[in-house]
């Protein structure tokens, strides 16, 4: 019995090391997409559309190799959690930006995706308050929408060429603007019933989990903030 527990509390303590590691391979990737986010702002109001289109693929490259090389390598960290979800936001706000300025989309598309935004702010620190270190992991469905998103806005930028291709590139695109925003609602609301669940979980158990818990949302690659 003793050496097995001393063997569980080893593989804790490396665990638990491995999560605070900084400098992987996969936060490189995440902090060299965050690096690219002025830039690719920039290449959009300069209408340098191609390669802004290049900068934008690229990163969606490094966004899908970082949560292959974390799983490969076992370098999944803490930090890696909140870069690669925060990339993400900040490749769609930066494109909202840009294409508002440009008048490539409407007010009403910004203002129901930033409401979005707006509307899981609270789940943070409600979940906190209930004793839990972490937070809801990133749901299917929120992925989903970021995908949708991340596809949209790229076709939509090419839709404001000349030509047949851009205007197939322009139909394609709201399609994708349209279903993406529309699950990026949907998850928000799955997101607002776990923390009602944990709640009345946490209501029913009494005091909550110890702080180094996580929320036990579920086992897929989550983040300190929901998408």
């Amino acid at each position: 019995m003793g050496e097995a527990s001393g063997s569980v509390s080893t593989e804790t303590e490396t665990t638990s090391g491995a999560a605070e590691r900084v400098f992987t391979v996969p936060n490189l990737l995440s902090m060299a997409r965050l690096v690219g986010v002025p830039l690719f702002l920039w290449l959009v109001l300069v209408e340098a559309d191609w390669w802004a289109l290049g900068l934008l693929v690229a990163a969606g490259l490094s966004d899908w190799l970082d949560g292959k090389l974390a799983r490969a390598l076992d370098q999944t960290s803490k930090l890696g959690m909140v870069l690669d979800p925060a990339a993400d936001r900040l490749y769609i706000l930066a494109t909202l930006v840009g294409l508002t300025i440009r008048e490539i989309i409407p007010l009403w598309l910004v203002a129901l995706l930033v409401a979005r935004e707006l509307a899981i702010v609270p789940i943070a620190p409600l979940v906190r308050r209930l004793g839990y270190n972490g937070t809801l992991p990133v749901h299917f469905i929120g992925k989903t929408a970021t995908f949708c998103l991340l596809y949209a806005f790229p076709l939509l930028l090419l839709g404001d060429h000349d030509g047949g291709a851009a205007t197939a590139a322009k139909i394609i695109g709201w399609s994708f603007a349209i279903w993406g925003t529309a699950l990026y609602w949907w998850a928000a609301v799955l997101y607002w019933v776990q923390t009602r669940q944990l709640s009345r979980a946490n209501r029913g158990a009494g005091p909550g989990p110890p702080a180094g818990d996580a929320a036990p949302a579920g086992d897929q690659k989550g983040a300190q903030t929901p998408r």
